[in-house]
């Protein structure tokens, strides 16, 4: 998918800056609503967002958030909510509200839109215990509707879209998502021979060594709805009620302890206590054994995203290299 900040920057001004708003978001707010602002707030890697302060018809006010995207921006928005909302159904108190989805009606850079509640954050790490307590309920109170793996629309991991077909074989639906991304990091990066044999190695024994026996031997693996994306730049906490919230989710029904994935990446500050404590509320798939090696093969999905978004670091192919010493 092609960076759509450039031109989304035609569309809405930058941070503090304000703006007029779009009829298409206007016609998504409650009847009778007047707009008092709208106004840049926050920043994001891929897309513009922004606060808007409304009068509702009974002449309370409410504030909503909204993120803008240009080129590749339907997908990107609509596997937003689509994302946002099925969590939301699950943890309403822990994911924002999303409201809607749409397309600017005026003239200009084809812009799409998502929409939902606006809450003041602190962006710190949320506590481990409550944290992982709220995304373990999601993982087994979800069902999928089809009971395979899969999402029932496209969605971005990032600006990237994924694979996400239903599929009932997790080893299949996951390798065909790395796949997908290996073939667009090899595309941005370049090519490596080393790395090259190494991720073909991974490919066709690493991930069914792994994987397979997850639904092997009269194994049922649930589909859980993942996140996604959930690492600390999507976690922080909610002022208002002191709970951890989550937002920009790339969700679809995958092993839960696909989650976990983002988590072992060493930049990334999840840390052992939110690992022991998500493994207090969910313990480990059988076989058990296998628990730590499946979690860093799905770090190497987040890995290759982390490539893709920022092109040259090369611990990523490295990993892939020394991930063949699980055979």
């Amino acid at each position: 998918m092609a960076e759509t900040q450039s031109s989304v920057r035609e569309v809405i001004p930058d941070i503090g800056g304000n703006f007029t708003l779009d009829q298409g978001v206007i016609d998504e707010l409650p009847s009778g609503s007047r707009v008092l602002e709208a106004s840049s707030f926050g920043s994001s890697a891929w897309t513009r967002t922004a606060r808007i302060k409304v009068q509702l018809s009974d002449g309370s006010s409410k504030q909503y958030f909204v993120k803008f995207a240009t080129e590749g921006g339907d997908v990107m928005m609509e596997g937003e909510f689509n994302s946002m909302t099925e969590l939301h159904k699950l943890a309403p108190s822990f994911v924002p509200r999303p409201y809607a989805w749409g397309k600017f009606h005026s003239a200009g850079p084809v812009t799409h839109f998502f929409l939902c509640d606006f809450i003041d954050m602190e962006n710190e790490m949320p506590d481990p215990v409550a944290f992982c307590a709220r995304l373990a309920e999601i993982h087994l109170k979800s069902q999928s509707p089809t009971g395979q793996f899969g999402f029932p629309v496209p969605n971005c991991h990032g600006k990237i879209v994924q694979s996400n077909e239903w599929h009932p074989s997790w080893t299949s639906f996951f390798t065909k998502l790395l796949v997908s991304f290996f073939k667009i990091e090899l595309g941005i990066n370049g090519p490596w021979p080393e790395y090259q044999q190494a991720f073909e190695v991974i490919v066709k024994t690493v991930v069914p060594q792994l994987l397979d026996p997850l639904q092997d031997s009269g194994r049922v693996l649930k589909p859980s709805l993942v996140h996604g994306d959930l690492w600390e730049e999507n976690a922080a906490i909610n002022l208002s009620t002191g709970e951890p919230v989550v937002f920009d989710a790339s969700a679809f029904y995958a092993h839960n302890e696909y989650e976990l994935g983002t988590w072992r990446r060493e930049t990334i500050k999840f840390g052992r206590s939110h690992f022991n404590q998500y493994l207090r509320n969910i313990p480990p798939s059988e076989p058990v054994e296998q628990w730590d090696d499946r979690v860093r093969l799905y770090s190497l999905k987040f890995n290759l995203a982390h490539m893709i978004g920022w092109p040259g670091a090369p611990f990523v192919r490295e990993e892939y290299v020394s991930l063949r010493g699980l055979i």
